[in-house]
């Protein structure tokens, strides 16, 4: 079964606190393991526009705003575009899905800045990562749960409502789901 493209959504109780009420968009799942982005934990010490200063990139009349993210415990200093896919890098870009891509090169930085970006996007300092087979035990343990990505969803701005709304899709209340596992 390959996740890529979906949404893992964290349980109460998976007892890693980074994880507490992610939203984590999968950009690629296989048999050597997972990468993804968290969507719903914005960075509280970084703006777009702090980061253009950093980085040297000129804002124009036509800049693009860009929200950025917490995108996970692995490689802080490095980011990762999530995208609508009416952008394309030339061969940087990893087109997940019809609805997605990921660039994490300098130029769609400079594409934002110009107003020549993707419709929709957001840009995530750090990764999620999981090893051969670790994502997959995990779920088996209850620590996530998987639905489609809807691109408002993921692109929302409603970030402290991003966690419900996943569950939601599901048809699942937040308020009755419990951090005990079991068997039936």
């Amino acid at each position: 079964m390959n996740l890529s493209g979906k949404l893992l959504i964290a349980m109460p109780g998976m007892g890693d606190p980074r994880f507490e009420h992610s939203v984590v968009f999968l950009c690629a799942h296989s048999e050597d393991g997972a990468m993804g982005l968290i969507v719903n934990k914005p960075a509280s010490d970084l703006s777009f526009d702090e980061l253009q200063e950093q980085l040297g990139i000129a804002r124009t009349d036509r800049s693009q705003e860009i929200r950025v993210h917490f995108g996970g415990p692995v490689e802080h200093s490095r980011g990762f575009v999530l995208h609508s896919a009416d952008y394309g890098g030339e061969g940087a870009t990893l087109k997940v899905d019809e609805h997605f891509g990921m660039t994490a090169t300098l130029d769609i930085l400079q594409a934002i800045a110009a107003g020549d970006g993707p419709s929709s996007s957001m840009l995530a300092l750090g990764y999620a990562g999981w090893g051969p087979g670790q994502l997959e035990d995990e779920i088996l343990r209850n620590g996530w749960l998987t639905c489609d990505a809807a691109p408002d969803l993921v692109f929302s701005d409603r970030n402290d409502s991003k966690w419900s709304d996943a569950l939601k899709t599901l048809g699942v209340d937040p308020i009755s789901l419990s951090s005990a596992a079991g068997r039936a």
